[in-house]
C-alpha cells in the first residue's frame, strides 16, 4: 500500500466554493452571528458552497477559536466534536440548512462527525484551530519564499524534484543560518496554505522563540513527462529505510542550496521534518546521518511496513520499512536527537500497519531509551490538521534553548518526562 499525504486539511472548504460572490470566512462568521436564521444567510450559503458538498459532509470554517458548521439535512443533525455532542444546531429559514456556532481550543486539531437520529452520517474529519502565531501579525516583518525551483537528480536517475527556499526577514547572505528541511514541500510553500510555515516562522523569529533560519521545502520527485506514464517516486524516496534519500539531500539538494545560501553545517543547527511517509523519511535521515541533523519533527508518521520487503529472490532487494524503528530505538545505542512526534487517535489502520499504535509505540520507545522527545497526540485522522494547528508550539519546542554560539549539545530527556508513566491505550469504540 502506498499512502498519499492529504495535502488539504479542510477539503470541505478548499474545493467547495463557487465564484466571486462567495463570502470569506470572516464574513460568513459575522453574518451567522448577526443574522444566522435569515434568508440573507441562506443565500450566502448557496453562493459560497456547492450543493453536493453540503449534502456530502457539510462545511466548516473558523478563525482562531470561532467556528461555524453548516450541514444540509431534512432532520436536525448533531455535531459530535472530539467525541462530545455539541449544542443543538439551528435551522436556517426556508431551507434544510442547519448551522452551529461554537468556540474551540486553539493550537489543536479537532475531529468531528455529523449524526442524524443518533446515526453517524459523515466520515470523521479533523480541522485545525489556528492560534494567533499562525496568522500574520501587525508589525512583524515577512520572510521570503522563492519561486518553485527544479532539480534533476543523479542518485535517482532522471528524477526531477520541485523545491522552495524560505529566507527570514532581514536576511544577511553573509551570515550562516540554521536550516530546516521539509518533505512534501508543496504543502509548506504557501504563506496561508494549510501549514502556514512562513507565517509561523516570521512570528516566532520576531518573538525570539526560534532563531532566524532557512527552510528548504522539497516535494517528492517524478520521472518522465506529466501524464499517465509519469512515475511518482514519493514512496520509493520516503518509505525505503536506507541511506539513498539521505545522500540525495546531502549531495544534491543541500549542496545546490548551499551554493546560493550560507547554511550552518553543524547538526545542532539543523532540523528535518515531514508528514506521513515524509515523517518516517525525516526520522530515517536523522537516524542515519546524525552529523547532518539532530532535530526531527514527525507528523502522522508512517512507522509502518509500507517500504518493508522480505523474501525477495535477490537478498539485496530485502529492505526494512518504517515499522522497524520503534524497536531500533529501544534496542540500539541512543542517537543524539530531539524529536517532536505527532499523531491522532483516528489515524489509519491498513495492511501495512496501524498508524496510531505505531506512533504510540514509537513514543514509548523514545521514552524508554531516554530521548528528548515530545508526543503530541490528538483526536485526528490522517491529515495535516494537527501539524497545522500545533506548528508554533512544535517549532518553539524543537528549537528551544538554541544558542548560535554553540555547534553541539547533548540532548537529555526532560526531568518532567522522566517522572511520567508510559503511554497506555484503551478501547473506546466497542
Amino acid at each position: 500500500m502506498k499512502t498519499a499525504l492529504l495535502i488539504c486539511v479542510l477539503p470541505l472548504l478548499a474545493a467547495a466554493t463557487l465564484d466571486a460572490q462567495r463570502l470569506k470566512p470572516a464574513e460568513l462568521l459575522k453574518l451567522a452571528q448577526e443574522r444566522g436564521s435569515t434568508v440573507e444567510f441562506r443565500d450566502a450559503i448557496r453562493k459560497t458552497y456547492k450543493p453536493e458538498v453540503m449534502k456530502m459532509g457539510g462545511a466548516v470554517t473558523g478563525i482562531g477559536p470561532d467556528f461555524i458548521w453548516i450541514y444540509e439535512a431534512e432532520k436536525e443533525p448533531t455535531v459530535i466534536v472530539d467525541g462530545q455532542p455539541f449544542p443543538r444546531m439551528k435551522r436556517v429559514v426556508d431551507s434544510n440548512y442547519w448551522f452551529l456556532l461554537a468556540a474551540l481550543k486553539t493550537g489543536e486539531p479537532h475531529a468531528f462527525v455529523h449524526t442524524v437520529d443518533g446515526k453517524q452520517v459523515t466520515q470523521p474529519i479533523d480541522i485545525p484551530a489556528y492560534g494567533p502565531d499562525s496568522y500574520p501579525q501587525p508589525g512583524v516583518p515577512e520572510g521570503k519564499v522563492t519561486e518553485k525551483l527544479l532539480h534533476t537528480s543523479k542518485i535517482y536517475p532522471g528524477m526531477v524534484s520541485e523545491y522552495w527556499v524560505y529566507t527570514p526577514p532581514q536576511y544577511d547572505p553573509t551570515v550562516p543560518l540554521p536550516l530546516m528541511v521539509w518533505q512534501d514541500g508543496y504543502a509548506l510553500s504557501f504563506r496561508l496554505g494549510p501549514m502556514r510555515l512562513p507565517v509561523v516562522t516570521d512570528n516566532l523569529i520576531y518573538q525570539k522563540k526560534i532563531p532566524p533560519m532557512i527552510h528548504v521545502m522539497i516535494s517528492p520527485g517524478t520521472v518522465g513527462e506529466a501524464g499517465p506514464t509519469q512515475k511518482k517516486l514519493r514512496s520509493v524516496q520516503y518509505d525505503t529505510v536506507d541511506n539513498t534519500y539521505a545522500r540525495f539531500l546531502r549531495e544534491e539538494i543541500l549542496a545546490e542550496v548551499g551554493a546560493k545560501y550560507k547554511l550552518r553545517p553543524d547538526s545542532y543547527s539543523r532540523a528535518i521534518a515531514g508528514m506521513s511517509s515524509g515523517a518516517i523519511c525525516a526520522f530515517n535521515v536523522a537516524w542515519l546521518e546524525g552529523d547532518q541533523f539532530s532535530r526531527v519533527a514527525s507528523y502522522i508518521g508512517s512507522y509502518t511496513a509500507i517500504g518493508w520487503r522480505f523474501g525477495q529472490a535477490d537478498p539485496k532487494a530485502n529492505v526494512d520499512g518504517g515499522n522497524v524503528y520503534p524497536f531500533k530505538v529501544r534496542k540500539e545505542p541512543r542517537h543524539n536527537l530531539r524529536i517532536w512526534l505527532d499523531d491522532g487517535a483516528e489515524d489509519m489502520e491498513a495492511k501495512d500497519g496501524s498508524w496510531p499504535l505505531q506512533n504510540i509505540q514509537m513514543a514509548n520507545s523514545l521514552k524508554m531509551a531516554g530521548y528528548d522527545f515530545r508526543f503530541h497526540f490528538g483526536p485526528g485522522v490522517h491529515s495535516l490538521s494537527s501539524a497545522a494547528a500545533s506548528m508554533p508550539e512544535a517549532l518553539a519546542w524543537l528549537w528551544r534553548g538554541y544558542d548560535s554560539a554553540k555547534t553541539a549539545e547533548t540532548f537529555q530527556q526532560d526531568e518532567g518526562e522522566k517522572s511520567k508513566p508510559y503511554f497506555r491505550v484503551k478501547i473506546s469504540n466497542r
